[in-house]
């Protein structure tokens, strides 16, 4: 009786065509770094970029359109930073994750970036493989710090709760008065903040009293300094 040649099927490895890639958009306001985080991160064979925004509001809108299961988001950008992009996307897409890539160790940066609903901090300076580790970690369900501030954000965090102040008169701040902030602290006049967020003159100067109410800041400067404090705006971007 003559045999059948049986050949075994290998189990495809990462990368396989049968595999569902992570989708990626990556958003920073410095087309340079897009490009190059792009290129190094297709080398991965599981994951795929589908997208790029050059900052916080286009990063909103690429989200809602191409529905990618990670944002790389860069927490300083003009117009909507990464923070604000964060808190819209989580409650507009809340089935993306997202992943802060920048620069900034601040402390600030880092807890403000987990309340805004971030998955992920990890740092600009780090090696490719740490980054690639962040993605599928998120995409895992899985939070993730570099290394190298970890322990800096944790003892922060206790140090909030053992002292009772985890609660700002930043917390108050709704989303729109955070916008308006931000574009008040990047120069805009009340004018130009209107027509950069569609609503009126009067909605503008009504949350400009809001924001300085709450915050206790009734002068622009003070105003401005307190935002570049709270990583609203970032003077070396």
């Amino acid at each position: 009786m003559e045999k059948k040649n049986k050949t075994k099927r290998k189990i495809p490895m990462n990368g396989g065509k049968g595999m569902n890639r992570i989708k990626l958009l990556v958003a920073d306001d410095h087309k340079i770094f897009r490009q190059g985080i792009k290129k190094l991160l297709e080398e991965e064979k599981d994951l795929q970029v589908v997208g790029e925004a050059k900052d916080g509001r286009d990063a909103v809108k690429k989200t809602q359109e191409l529905k990618p299961d990670v944002v790389l988001m860069d927490v300083a950008m003009a117009d909507l930073n990464g923070l604000q992009a964060t808190r819209q996307i989580k409650k507009t897409v809340p089935d993306t994750k997202v992943l802060m890539v920048t620069m900034h160790k601040n402390e600030e940066y880092v807890l403000q970036s987990f309340q805004a609903g971030a998955s992920a901090y990890v740092l600009k300076e780090g090696a490719v493989e740490e980054l690639v580790s962040a993605i599928r970690s998120v995409h895992h369900e899985k939070s993730f710090l570099s290394p190298t501030i970890s322990k800096t954000v944790i003892d922060a965090y206790l140090r909030k709760i053992e002292t009772g102040t985890m609660q700002t008169p930043f917390d108050l701040l709704t989303d729109r008065e955070r916008e308006v902030l931000q574009l008040i602290a990047e120069g805009y006049t009340n004018r130009e903040v209107a027509k950069a967020l569609y609503i009126s003159v009067k909605t503008v100067e009504a949350h400009r009293a809001h924001i300085m109410q709450k915050l206790d800041i009734h002068e622009v400067a003070k105003l401005v300094k307190y935002a570049i404090q709270k990583g609203l705006v970032d003077l070396t971007t």
